[in-house]
């Protein structure tokens, strides 16, 4: 018999397109095992999720940037196709937000954590966070919110180089501008040019000390608050791989006790009244010892199944059993829990794991999604590798091109200086004229360069670039997921 109350429907929300998430796989598959119906309102094109057999039905999401209004209009019309209140689930920081502050209409249609609406808002602004962090005494890096461009490159000197640039309000930053949620910057120029590019990210940039990367320095917290407040399910985890390296999602992670990442977690949320599910990120800086709380996602972490107890419980099943009234079972840790992205970590994925050990895309009682993940990946494999060798070729030909019209302007003006041609001497050696570019020639171009063993032409119009996926823009960012 399921400890779920069955008879309630979760409704899982995504605003943001990332097809990719396989935190949106885990919580299908964490309800659906239990029997529930699960409703997923998200992006599923080409999406791996939509192979799973424990989605009930899939609904189109609200566009990007959508209003409170049409969200609200979206999810009602979900509400009428599903027809019985069910439990909602926010799995990104835009879909958290909106749920938040729409609780109250909401409430007919769907279950929802009781806290202030404007709360979740709240802990996942960045510049918020700091003043929360201080406000709560839990220790995070030196932030400076620059008002100028040149006050930007003053705090780049402050701080010390290189430092970390954020904006505020990562939902915000419009899809295709270029623009990372978070940044790693090297010189005083960088944080000036980022400035000047506030308008189109939609919010603030903060400019913070950058906590270096190392082994045992990042850290992660997935809980759940209860309607009492108390912090049930989750635990502390190790980031061990990150993707990209140092500063991207967790491609390996591992359940490690730590209390002092524990306490600063309940210390925070009980101060704050949040409840709900939540996902925190900290780094443990090398020369103090303390660990620095970098991002607060009021919503479930990607990794969110590393923490499945040996009851069977994670925070998303935490969550249906508080809002349903059912009774949530004592925790059974399973410290060396690992969980694997397969295609980020695969040799991991390959070795043993005495401890147990749970993949993102592959499961034996789901094997739909896996395989549509290893179809999409070897295609996006095979295109990378054909937009690379087209590159090369590319290089090759262009440079064959360039050594051919420098011969014939060499040529040419060894015919201007010398009109009468002169033999040379059988036993010399022709000398080889170096051109002094002057007025009256013709532009050749930059020079070749090579960049990540990639032969760089910057006159030719740069290849289009293959988006990584899973797409990493807010999952994944510099510290999290």
């Amino acid at each position: 018999m399921s400890l779920l109350d069955i008879r309630v429907p979760a409704v899982l929300l995504r605003i943001d397109r990332n097809p990719f998430h396989h935190g949106t796989l885990g919580a299908v598959r964490s309800l659906g095992r239990a029997g529930v119906d699960v409703h997923v309102v998200a992006d599923s094109t080409g999406s791996p999720v939509r192979n799973s057999r424990f989605v009930r039905q899939l609904h189109p999401p609200p566009s990007p940037g959508a209003s409170p209004g049409d969200i609200a209009a979206a999810l009602h019309r979900v509400a009428v196709r599903v027809a019985r209140r069910a439990v909602l689930i926010p799995l990104d920081d835009a879909s958290a937000i909106a749920a938040g502050r729409l609780r109250e209409e909401l409430a007919p249609a769907y279950l929802l954590p009781q806290q202030p609406a404007a709360l979740p808002e709240r802990v996942a602004d960045k510049a918020e966070l700091a003043g929360v962090c201080a406000a709560a005494g839990v220790p995070h890096p030196v932030t400076l919110i620059p008002d100028s461009a040149e006050d930007a490159a003053a705090a780049a000197w402050r701080l010390g180089l290189p430092l970390v640039a954020k904006w505020s309000r990562p939902w915000l930053v419009p899809a295709g501008s270029g623009l990372r949620s978070t940044a790693l910057v090297r010189s005083a120029r960088e944080a000036r040019e980022l400035f000047l590019r506030s308008a189109e990210a939609g919010s603030a940039l903060l400019l913070q000390a950058y906590l270096p990367p190392g082994p045992d320095r990042d850290w992660f917290f997935h809980g759940y608050a209860d309607r009492t407040g108390a912090v049930r399910a989750g635990g502390p985890g190790r980031k061990q791989l990150a993707w990209p390296r140092g500063a991207g999602l967790t491609a390996v992670g591992r359940w490690t006790p730590n209390p002092q990442v524990q306490a600063l977690a309940e210390q925070l949320t009980g101060e704050l009244g949040y409840r709900g599910i939540f996902d925190l990120d900290f780094r443990r800086c090398g020369s103090t010892g303390r660990y620095h709380l970098l991002d607060f996602n009021p919503r479930p972490g990607a990794q969110f199944r590393l923490f499945t107890d040996g009851a069977g419980l994670d925070v998303v099943r935490a969550l249906h059993l508080d809002l349903t009234h059912r009774p949530l079972p004592e925790q059974v840790p399973l410290a060396g829990r690992e969980f694997v992205v397969e295609n980020y970590a695969p040799l991991t994925a390959l070795r043993p794991a005495p401890r147990g050990r749970e993949l993102a895309w592959y499961a034996p009682d789901d094997r739909g999604p896996g395989r549509a993940m290893w179809a999409l990946w070897c295609r996006h494999a095979a295109a990378r590798v054909t937009a690379r060798l087209a590159s090369r070729l590319v290089g090759l030909l262009h440079g064959l091109v360039r050594d051919r019209l420098a011969d014939h302007f060499d040529d040419l003006l060894r015919r201007r200086a010398s009109p009468v041609p002169v033999p040379a001497p059988a036993a010399a050696a022709t000398p080889h004229l170096v051109h002094q570019a002057g007025p009256q020639d013709l532009p050749l171009g930059p020079a070749v360069g090579v960049r990540d063993g990639v032969t760089d032409f910057p006159d030719l119009p740069d290849l289009p670039d293959l988006p990584d996926f899973p797409d990493s823009r807010d999952d994944e960012k510099a510290s999290s997921c």
